[in-house]
């Protein structure tokens, strides 16, 4: 059970999370009622913002001394944090704020935009009925699933499985590299821009697509749900750094 939060202000700044963390700290704490929602939501709130950027340490003594609270709802907070890709448990560093760019996105989507439709291309004909059911498997459990940790565990095992049959090795250990990559990024966009923006609807429509052996389409599909994710977090790191309104 999560630590109730105390009625005193939040503490002294400590001075390794960005100075603009007091101010969402005063702002925060009378919307959560438990010390953990308080920490992970504030936190959450100015790492997505960019007020806490990427690199930062968050040293758990200091935070517990900012916010008011005891260092366990501010471990279990960080906890949570990196299941959202938000921070890194770095050896001998411990949390530290994620560096993900709008750069680091766009060379990852270029990569697997070129890899993956040729994936698919060369594995839909051979795609077995025992091979959509659990593509199929893999979409319900997605539909159900609310652990961002799962939830890209199983966003690959759906891909991976369409891509399966195509008897290329190499480019499967590619893609299959990638998509592992990807997976920081995908709980990253959850996290900043909602679920919805999995788009299960894509899911079905490609898992349609291949069950009709339309590889045109297909791969039609496969692409504009790439470029999709692509362009949101293209256009959530613009409006972040204020590059559109």
């Amino acid at each position: 059970m999560a630590t109730l939060l105390p009625d005193s202000p939040a503490a002294m700044t400590a001075g390794t999370a960005a100075p603009a963390l007091e101010t969402l700290i005063a702002k925060g704490k009378p919307r959560y009622r438990t010390a953990t929602e308080f920490v992970e939501a504030t936190l959450r709130d100015g790492i997505l913002s960019g007020q806490i950027p990427g690199g930062t340490p968050l040293r758990q003594e200091d935070l517990a001394h900012q916010f008011g609270v005891s260092r366990m709802p501010v471990r279990e907070a960080l906890r949570q944090l990196e299941a959202q890709a938000l921070i890194d448990f770095a050896p001998h560093k411990g949390a530290v704020v994620t560096t993900i760019s709008a750069a680091d996105a766009a060379d990852l989507f270029a990569v697997r935009l070129a890899l993956e439709p040729a994936a698919l291309r060369l594995s839909l004909p051979h795609l077995t009925p025992e091979d959509l059911l659990r593509a199929a498997d893999s979409i319900a459990d997605m539909d159900g699933e609310r652990d961002l940790n799962r939830m890209g565990d199983l966003n690959r095992q759906f891909h991976m499985t369409l891509y399966f049959r195509a008897n290329s090795p190499r480019l499967l250990a590619l893609v299959e590299q990638h998509m592992a990559v990807f997976d920081r990024y995908l709980r990253f966009e959850l996290a900043a821009l909602g679920w919805d923006h999995l788009k299960q609807d894509d899911h079905r429509a490609l898992l349609d697509a291949c069950h009709d052996k339309d590889i045109p389409r297909a791969e039609t599909i496969l692409t504009d749900h790439l470029r999709y994710a692509d362009q949101a977090l293209r256009t959530f790191f613009a409006k972040r750094d204020g590059q559109i309104p």
